[in-house]
């Protein structure tokens, strides 16, 4: 049975990957845009729906938002019906394994591994160690903004990466953490990295049929740093405070992908590999800051907001969770009430019935004496209640990318398809296997 991966190199732009080789870098890449061609994906038509975790869904469901509704990220597991490609896989007979797919349930029989990603509460399948590493990586992740990494989670961290990281890649993780001060996002390409070596142990000790694993630094990096590529074609630019004008956050994650996909080939040749975007960045045209909470639990406690839990999710997103809609209401009202002191609202909420999603979108500086009011009541210092995210670079096109090392660059089959066929892309793939038309 030959085996199946698909590497999920989240909302990276082949444009810029061919832009880069015309530079002389990443040559993996291009060279298997060269030999195995370019598939585009579409996704859905309307800005609100273009996140990664609507279109991940779609491709691991075959299902366009229409049908799988699910619209924000960690709603998969409010779909216990929704089937996903794993289970299907699964059902014919074959074994699979997944790391950090975006907003997926873990819904398998016997999975050989299961990691989700750091923002879906959803059960883990794996080793003991590596269960309290991806924890640690769920605190880190969602604490980014406020660079807080609790005592526990550094521990775990360390105790992991001195199991599971491959020794080929020890210098390459010191470089990372030794210019963390000067490169920020090399936390973000470290966590890849980590993911990255995860992925492989797995991977050769279970020897799965199918697998798939999930990286996200690219998205992260692209967003917030887009402006300082070398690929980037216009005239934005980032202020001097932000990032020093030299540095090229996104090349050095796209070197990343590069290097971890010739290992991925060089391991296995007779693997086919997938690798799949979901969507791709395009410039940003205006400037609009991001702000992350720094307490969600004390901030809302502070204003009055009523709640049982809340739970952060990516970036400036957390999900506040009622004991019954009467309470949701009332904290929708109290967070729909809260404006900056210069008029802007401070949130936008969807409310859920018994829990609201909400997004912080102040969207300018936040000067150290900006106070805001929720309602009548004033409270000072909304800087000192936030953790500045980002300067956004980077905006959602629906637009992805596909190379599936099964095809020839050649071949005169369609090369614009739905996000969607991915799924049925992979199960003609065991559908058709030898071992199963024996069986």
């Amino acid at each position: 049975m030959k085996q199946l991966t698909i590497v999920e190199l989240n909302e990276v732009n082949f444009d810029y990957v061919r832009a880069y080789g015309k530079l002389g870098r990443l040559p993996t890449l291009n060279a298997l845009v060269a030999k195995h061609g370019l598939t585009e994906t579409t996704s859905e038509q309307e800005y609100d729906d273009l996140e990664p975790w609507i279109q991940w869904v779609s491709a691991h469901t075959g299902k366009p938002l229409a049908e799988h509704g699910v619209f924000r990220l960690g709603d998969i597991v409010e779909a216990p019906n929704l089937v996903q490609i794993w289970e299907t896989i699964e059902k014919l007979g074959y074994s699979i394994g997944a790391v950090s797919p975006m907003n997926a349930r873990n819904a398998c029989r016997e999975p050989a591994f299961f990691l989700p990603d750091p923002w879906t509460q959803t059960a883990l399948t794996a080793p003991p160690l590596m269960r309290k590493l991806f924890s640690a990586i769920a605190q880190v992740v969602n604490d980014n903004a406020s660079a807080k990494v609790e005592k526990t989670s550094l521990a775990w961290l360390s105790l992991g990466l001195a199991r599971f990281a491959r020794p080929r890649h020890y210098t390459r993780y010191l470089s990372l953490a030794a210019e963390f001060s000067k490169k920020p996002w090399n936390k973000a390409i470290m966590l890849d990295l980590l993911i990255s070596d995860l992925f492989y142990h797995l991977q050769s000790k279970h020897q799965p049929n199918f697998s798939t694993v999930f990286m996200n630094a690219a998205a992260h990096i692209q967003h917030h740093y887009m402006f300082n590529s070398l690929a980037y074609p216009g005239d934005q630019r980032n202020p001097s405070w932000y990032i020093d004008e030299g540095h090229d956050p996104v090349l050095d994650i796209y070197q990343l992908y590069d290097d971890l996909v010739a290992g991925m080939q060089k391991d296995n040749p007779d693997r086919r590999i997938m690798i799949a975007t979901g969507l791709h960045q395009v410039a940003y045209g205006e400037t609009l800051f991001y702000w992350r909470l720094q307490n969600h639990h004390q901030f809302l406690a502070d204003i009055g907001v009523p709640f049982e839990r809340v739970e952060p999710r990516m970036s400036r997103d957390f999900v506040v969770y009622c004991e019954n809609q009467d309470q949701a209401i009332k904290a929708e009202s109290r967070l729909c009430d809260a404006f900056a002191d210069d008029g802007t609202p401070l949130f936008s909420v969807d409310n859920r019935n018994e829990s609201l999603f909400v997004t912080l979108t102040y969207p300018s500086d936040i000067s150290e004496n900006l106070a805001f009011r929720v309602g009548t009541d004033a409270y000072p210092n909304l800087k000192g209640k936030c953790a500045f995210v980002a300067i956004k670079n980077g905006e959602h096109d629906g637009i992805g990318y596909l190379i599936d090392t099964a095809r020839q660059a050649g071949d005169t089959e369609t090369r614009n398809v739905p996000i969607g066929s991915m799924f049925s892309m992979v199960e003609q793939h065991f559908l058709a296997s030898p071992e199963r038309a024996v069986a």
